[in-house]
């Protein structure tokens, strides 16, 4: 996994796997999320995005499986 570069009030770091789409979001509480399916372009617009934070409650969240941790 590729660790991607975020600046975000509640996300800690990001992760991504180019080969199977798979995206870990470590959160600064210490809790860590994996998500599979994930394409490359909403991984990269997640780290981009204005509020990270907001683009994972919105766009990653509810639309990607997570996988047990």
């Amino acid at each position: 996994m590729e660790e991607l570069s975020v600046q975000s009030k509640i996300i800690k770091s990001v992760y991504f796997s180019q080969e199977d789409g798979r995206l870990r979001i470590c959160f600064k509480n210490g809790e860590e999320r994996l998500f599979e399916g994930v394409p490359s372009s909403e991984a990269h617009a997640m780290t981009v995005a204005p509020s990270p934070g907001h683009y994972y409650l919105d766009r990653i969240r509810t639309r990607f499986r997570r996988l047990a941790a």
